[in-house]
């Protein structure tokens, strides 16, 4: 019987997820989440089990200036890394989830790093 997308989206995440684990070496992970209007980050120490930092595009001066998704993305990982500095974070892991490392996802990442986040 053949799996759906949203188990195979799921199973994508969870093997990610545990992959990322491994490596954590207690380190914090960044979680994305995108759907098809908004992208929302938090920077979760899983130790501790809290979050420690966040951002989407559901707030207000980080929303989304027409169409283009990449853009806004990138105005979140700026976000998320200025607010993990106030954290203390400055190395974290990322979770990308089931989502594919392309387009608003890699443009998030890219802007976290350009923020001084590492991973």
């Amino acid at each position: 019987m053949a799996n759906s997308k949203r188990d195979l989206f799921l199973k994508r995440r969870l093997r990610v997820r545990n992959k990322l684990r491994k490596q954590a070496n207690g380190r914090p992970r960044l979680s994305v989440h995108r759907s098809n209007k908004n992208i929302s980050v938090q920077l979760i120490d899983d130790v501790a089990g809290r979050t420690l930092a966040s951002a989407s595009t559901l707030e207000k001066d980080l929303g989304f200036v027409g169409k283009n998704h990449a853009e806004a993305a990138s105005k979140v990982g700026t976000a998320i890394a200025e607010r993990a500095k106030k954290a203390g974070v400055e190395e974290c892991y990322l979770d990308r989830g089931g989502f594919l490392y392309h387009g608003t996802i890699k443009a998030l990442a890219d802007a976290a790093r350009e923020g001084g986040l590492k991973f």
